[in-house]
């Protein structure tokens, strides 16, 4: 049986010690290959061969998470470049309305935890579906009711102090007993250290050496901390979740000559829809009639709205403008940009960077050392030193709950989910955490040139009339082109429209294969043609040999536009470069990169436009070309990155380091590549690699607060200055803190 991949939703799952738990169960049903679990995304992936999935199902909810499945699909061969960047291509998923992902309903989590014989509620998980406030959560109503137990405590151990004791444990059962089953489950499944473990040997110690009071407190403390992780998890879900609200629940399908208002999900590719002034884009699609501006901003970060006209793609989620425009949907609806989007960065999630993956193996030795370091400190004093058992068991207690490593698990992935949201609601999309971290190491960056670095269409860039003025150039030559779809022709057409020219009717219109075109235009026979065709129809001066010669020396191509057998002017065309070309590479070079023009352009050309970025130029490439130079690169000691939109590009892509294809560009260039700059600007590249850079200070910052508060509380514990209830709050309030600061980068602009 060949491997196939599931992908899950997994409902209450807050921390990392959550993940783990769950990836570790999951690994020792029969027929697993591997498992990788998103906390941020709230999902888990399971590759197999033939497991026995319900079984696997019920060990998930048996922990208490409630469990949905979301997709199947064959597993793919690994790139055999690309192993490093977790890829995932192709992959199916199942959206539900408005392409937002089945989150499951609460009937079908609780559903699940039944069949494994607790119900997430039971255990103190519980499902927050979109749009429910935290307090209405199962894990918010038993911190509620374990608060309340122990207020009603401590006031009846004012009237009753005799009771003292056993009113603080009753108090402290209705928290601990769903942390002990869920320790139990874990510590079946193969988790014998989680945090559920060391809470519950500590809260049970606690009451043995008569400290009650303080473990019902502890025990409280510990589900305030749980639920105000789930609180910090949900706001970094709910950054994702937030795409997908901004494709709109409903459409106006265009139906025999009328409208009607239809769910957006029922949407088919070749569905017509019409959108008014002020309205969201229900999908992907062309605009068929109508012209007027789109706030693309929510999708590509682009903050000007962007002109369309007929033939115009548009993005589901976008804004209409001014006008009214009709809309031919081009996707379905699963498959929009919005939904590719949130299906990208939450596969992404799944992929483990390599610090995240150290830290991991790292934690499996931390815990059971800190397990070993707790019964030395409860045990060696009074066995050797003769101190107060009470006093050193208590510390060991106390350790044993600053030792528990969920802040130090999540500093890397709570980093690695906030810099892909962030990079994916500006239009950064980055294919999983190794590719973010590699991309902090880039020192050289090479990028093709059209379609890239340039437009990827010519315009028209220079008017020389000889006889009459500019207007009546271009309007005459735009009168031969009115009827070809060469892109020279489109860049006149253009030019003459961007005028407002009127352009005049052409009678015998013909083209001359290789030369150029010819017809009769208010009684003059025309001919626009290349120079050498030119020549050899009309005697060119001198001066106007020195125009054509100059022109191309910068790259452009040259057309002559003859009447009647006299010269009547030039028109020179190019692939301009993009707005933002030059300032993208300044940015990179001023990060102190390397840039490298990679084109099969010819040598003239590339030699222009590179002169006129600033940018080292290597032309009269063929694919092969492109992905031998960047291997010479890498030979030399750098760390490459390669930029191209195009098929031509995707063997060099896969070459790179990173490979990051321009929005815009083929499926070929966007499959093969490891990131995409979604709106095709080239300052973004910069931006993508200076987002790399600001998430692996923000892991190292969240590392050393980590294990820094654990390092102070250890002292003062064994020091005797603090006790349980700072420990517990060293461990809670080091998660929240880390994720806190890992939520910093959702709000970078740059």
């Amino acid at each position: 049986m060949s491997a196939v991949k599931t992908r899950y939703r997994i409902e209450g799952m807050d921390c990392a010690s959550c993940a783990t738990k769950i990836e570790t169960a999951v690994r020792r049903v029969d027929g697993v290959a591997g498992a990788s679990v998103s906390v941020t995304a709230g999902t888990l992936t399971v590759e197999h061969e033939g497991a026995d999935l319900p079984l696997l199902e019920r060990r998930v909810s048996g922990l208490g998470y409630g469990i949905s499945a979301a997709s199947t699909k064959p597993v793919a061969a690994p790139h055999p470049s690309h192993d490093h960047a977790g890829h995932a291509h192709g992959q199916v998923h199942k959206h539900g309305p408005g392409c937002g992902h089945d989150h499951g309903s609460e009937e079908h989590a609780s559903g699940a935890g039944e069949a494994g014989g607790v119900s997430p509620a039971a255990t103190g998980h519980s499902h927050l579906p979109a749009g429910m406030p935290w307090w209405k959560t199962g894990k918010a109503r038993l911190t509620l009711v374990c608060g309340a137990a122990l207020a009603a405590a401590y006031g009846l151990g004012h009237f009753y102090p005799m009771l003292d004791p056993w009113i603080f444990i009753a108090a402290l059962s209705l928290g601990l007993v769903p942390i002990a089953r869920r320790a139990l489950m874990a510590a079946l499944s193969g988790t014998p250290f989680s945090i559920e473990t060391l809470m519950t040997i500590a809260a049970v110690g606690a009451v043995i050496i008569g400290a009650s009071e303080e473990a019902a407190a502890v025990v409280f403390l510990f589900l305030v901390g749980e639920l105000l992780e789930g609180v910090a998890a949900g706001r970094a879900r709910d950054s994702i979740r937030s795409l997908t609200a901004l494709v709109p629940k409903t459409a106006r399908r265009v139906e025999g000559g009328t409208t009607r208002e239809v769910p957006a999900t029922s949407l088919r590719i070749g569905d017509i829809v019409l959108v008014r002034p002020g309205e969201r884009i229900p999908a992907d699609g062309e605009v068929l009639e109508g012209a007027g501006s789109v706030n693309e901003a929510p999708v590509t970060g682009e903050s000007v709205p962007v002109a369309k006209q007929a033939g115009d793609g548009v993005f589901a989620g976008t804004v209409n403008g001014e006008a009214a425009l009709t809309i031919r949907a081009t996707t379905e609806p699963s498959d929009n940009t919005i939904a590719r989007v949130v299906r990208l960065v939450e596969e992404a999630q799944e992929s483990k960077a390599p610090t995240e993956r150290f830290i991991d193996r790292f934690s499996r030795w931390y815990t059971p050392f800190v397990v070993v370091l707790a019964a030395l400190v409860a045990v060696v004093p009074p066995l050797l030193f003769g101190a107060g058992w009470d006093e050193w068991v208590y510390k060991g207690l106390a350790i044993l709950l600053i030792g528990c490593p969920c802040a130090l698990v999540i500093s890397t992935p709570a980093a690695i989910a906030a810099g892909l949201a962030a990079g994916a609601r500006r239009g950064l999309l980055i294919k999983g955490g190794a590719v973010l971290e590699v991309l902090r190491t880039i020192n050289a960056v090479a990028l093709d040139k059209t379609g890239t670095l340039t437009e990827g269409r010519p315009k028209v860039t220079d008017l020389l009339a000889f006889e009459g003025d500019q207007a009546g150039l271009i309007a005459r030559a735009a009168a031969l082109e009115s009827g070809s779809t060469h892109p020279l022709a489109n860049a006149i057409l253009a030019e003459a429209g961007a005028r407002g020219l009127k352009v005049p009717a052409v009678r015998e219109a013909g083209a001359l294969g290789g030369e150029g075109v010819s017809g009769m235009v208010d009684g003059a026979a025309l001919f626009l043609g290349s120079p050498r065709a030119a020549g050899a129809r009309a005697t060119l001066t001198e001066a106007q040999m020195a125009a054509i010669v100059a022109l191309n020396e910068a790259g452009k191509t040259v057309a002559v536009l003859l009447a009647d057998g006299r010269v009547q002017g030039l028109l020179a065309l190019r692939d301009e470069p993009r707005p933002d070309a030059r300032a993208g590479l300044d940015a990179l070079r001023a990060a102190g990169i390397r840039t490298v023009m990679l084109t099969g352009d010819n040598e003239r050309t590339a030699r222009a436009i590179g002169a006129d970025l600033g940018i080292e130029v290597r032309a009269g490439l063929m694919p092969a070309d492109k992905q031998r130079i960047v291997g010479e690169m890498q030979r030399d000691g750098l760390k490459v990155a390669k930029v191209g939109d195009g098929i031509n590009d995707a063997p060099a892509l896969a070459a790179a380091n990173v490979g990051i294809a321009m929005g815009g560009g083929t499926d070929v260039a966007l499959e093969t590549a490891d990131a995409a700059v979604l709106h095709g600007r080239v300052g973004d590249v910069a931006a993508m690699i200076g987002l790399s850079r600001a998430t692996m200070r923000n892991i190292h910052q969240n590392i050393a607060l980590a294990l820094g508060l654990k390092a102070v509380f250890l002292v003062t514990t064994i020091a005797g200055i603090t006790g349980l209830w700072p420990a517990i709050l060293a461990d809670t309030g080091a998660t929240v803190l880390v994720t806190a600061n890992a939520l910093r980068l959702l709000g970078r602009k740059a």
